[in-house]
């Protein structure tokens, strides 16, 4: 327990005693040879005082910096209000035990809020306070702030990650849990990237960095988790413009309890505590807490798997997904690509490839690693000029002088150099110089092997439109969707082509669903940005996809996007419970307040039992 929620306990516990004390004051009063005060209402009123004072202080001082403020209307109004009246009119045990159940509820909220809190703080505890750096000749110790791109830090067994960076020396396995779920370790050496986070496994790591401390993947990630907070949900909207309009309506109300029938009927006493009655039961703290709390539990449950949420509104989207686009490259398939075919025009075999590795030699695109692999020579750069990137179509580059271009069919036409059609499946890269056409290169990529199950999950969990939009060939995009039975798909889509798409799929889609759509490329950003929910998917090192996506799965796994969606119909089922069942009790215990058949007794177990029990349920949110 925290300092304050032992404060709050011991509160609790002194106030527990003072109240046993107070209700038996009879007996003690008499044993002591005082029994005659006791039966004076200012000595019991002092009494009660006492307990109701240690236990309700917190309270009436928030109730009273509220009205300062012109925040009136809130729980802590209702209750010092409520109380109060209890006093006035004698109900002195009524007025502490009333306050005392309600801190109860308040310890209650307060453990389930801080258990929510650090099961993420635990999950999200990635980055280390020190680093091990390089500096002239020495190893030094220093905050990873401190670390400036380019340099060499040592990452020794059993350590934590502190920056992104490439190894220079030495072979490991990672630890990648904290970021991804991923509990199987992941083998790095010489050349490879490294994720802050992540945790050395036995072998030592020469590492250089890529990226300052602001910028690397474990900040990234917690400044995501603290911002996710702030985004409401459409039903934490309502629940808090409904306490809005109903706590000033539930007090005028009482009000009209209190003064109307006595006017005619008399029994001033009695519609006053059946006032007081309806004011304790109309506090929405059941409401007020614990939907918030169940999507803050939700969002921790998401990240236990290796899925990132950046808010609640998003959650609640996901939960209504019905439709859902997806790329193919590196989402679908494997996106590790080899070189299947080499067929040169002019030259040789050798030169084509060269030159298409060359070109490529700055992209991080899976077609572009494929074509240095199949190159397996070292790269001479300084046969290298300018490198000019054309999005969707390939890139431009001066080699040994001369202009060379290496893109799809799209980018040859551009430049008005005849292609013939491409008569297999895969990725056909073509390569010109000087508006000559060299050859071209056929890629080929695999099935991701949980794509299917995958695909086949989400249809049974009513995600009924599935749509695949590519970049790729006609032939290539044709035989994964009907490898993975898609309801659609769209090929040879630039950017813009994707985004046109997803707009047209946005209108299509009936009233009350959800367009996901996900991607892993920084081409994907834009469209990521456009559907109702954005999933990146494995984009831990794509700054674009991670800033525009709604949604993170920190590997590249399709099934997270299952377990995603699963747990936010979970999440938004346990909203639903909680809003009826409250609302239900509250206006059940409400109409019989008013009719005179409950006591304060009663009212408190609907107003903090209530929500207690509903505290209790938003935290099964977290169970997933």
């Amino acid at each position: 327990m925290t300092k304050k929620q032992k404060r709050l306990l011991r509160r609790i516990l002194v106030t527990a005693i003072l109240f046993l004390a107070a209700v038996t004051g009879g007996l003690w009063t008499t044993f002591v040879g005082i029994g005659a005060l006791w039966q004076r209402p200012w000595f019991r009123l002092a009494v009660f005082l006492v307990p109701y004072l240690a236990v309700g202080f917190p309270v009436l001082k928030k109730a009273v910096s509220g009205i300062l403020r012109g925040q009136i209307f809130d729980e802590n109004f209702l209750m010092a209000l409520a109380t109060a009246g209890a006093l006035i009119i004698g109900e002195y045990p009524e007025a502490v035990f009333v306050l005392l159940f309600y801190e109860i509820g308040e310890l209650f909220e307060s453990i389930a809020v801080g258990r929510s809190r650090r099961s993420i703080a635990a999950l999200m505890d990635l980055h280390p306070d020190a680093a091990t750096v390089e500096r002239e000749g020495a190893l030094v110790t220093v905050s990873p702030e401190e670390v400036a791109v380019g340099e060499v830090i040592v990452i020794r067994p059993g350590e934590k990650i502190p920056l992104d960076g490439t190894v220079l020396e030495g072979s490991s396995s990672v630890n990648t849990a904290a970021l991804t779920g991923e509990a199987v370790p992941r083998d790095v050496e010489a050349g490879d990237g490294v994720l802050s986070g992540c945790i050395n496994g036995a072998g030592r790591l020469r590492v250089r960095i890529i990226k300052p401390y602001g910028e690397s993947t474990a900040v990234k990630i917690l400044r995501l988790v603290e911002e996710a907070a702030a985004r409401k949900a459409k039903t934490e909207g309502f629940i808090t413009r409904f306490a809005a309009y109903y706590t000033p309506a539930v007090v005028m109300g009482a009000l009209l309890i209190a003064v109307l029938p006595p006017l005619f009927i008399g029994g001033w006493r009695d519609w006053i505590y059946r006032a007081l009655n309806f004011l304790v039961i109309s506090c929405p703290c059941a409401l007020v807490i614990s939907v918030p709390l169940t999507f803050f539990a939700g969002i921790g449950s998401a990240s236990k798997n290796g899925i990132l949420v950046k808010g609640s509104h998003f959650l609640e989207q996901l939960a209504s997904c019905r439709v859902l686009a997806l790329d193919k490259t590196g989402t679908l398939t494997e996106g590790s690509f080899h070189v299947t075919e080499v067929c040169p025009l002019q030259g040789s075999r050798e030169e084509l490839l060269a030159l298409a590795a060359l070109a490529e030699s700055d992209s991080t695109h899976p077609i572009a690693k494929s074509l240095r692999t199949a190159c397996g020579e070292s790269l001479d750069r300084s046969r290298m000029g300018g490198i000019r990137e054309l999005s969707g179509r390939g890139v431009e580059a001066v080699i040994d002088g001369t202009t060379v271009l290496v893109g799809n069919a799209r980018m040859m036409a551009e430049q008005s150099i005849s292609v013939a059609a491409p008569a297999a499946s895969g990725t056909t890269v073509y390569v010109a110089r000087e508006g000559e056409l060299l050859g071209y290169i056929r890629i080929s990529d695999t099935l991701k092997p949980e794509a299917a199950e995958a695909l086949s999950a989400l249809r049974r969990m009513g995600v009924r439109r599935q749509v695949m939009l590519t970049g790729d060939t006609e032939a290539a995009a044709k035989e994964v969707a009907e490898a993975l039975q898609l309801d659609e798909y769209r090929a040879a889509l630039l950017p813009d082509g994707k985004v046109r798409a997803v707009e047209r799929l946005l209108s299509e889609k009936r009233r009350g669903d959800t367009l996901a759509f996900v991607g892993d490329g920084i081409n994907d950003a834009p469209v990521l940005a456009l559907a109702d929910v954005g999933v990146a998917m494995g984009a831990l090192g794509s700054d674009a996809a991670i800033e525009a996506a709604d949604v993170v799965i920190m590997d590249d796994d399709l099934r997270r996007m299952v377990k995603a969606v699963s747990v936010a119909r979970k999440t938004r089922g346990i909203v639903r419970q909680n809003i009826v069942f409250s609302l239900a009790v509250k206006f059940a215990v409400l109409l019989f307040s008013a009719l005179g058949l409950v006591s304060l007794w009663e009212a408190v177990f609907a107003d903090v039992g209530v929500m207690v029990l509903a505290v209790l349920n938003a935290m099964r949110a977290m169970k997933n």
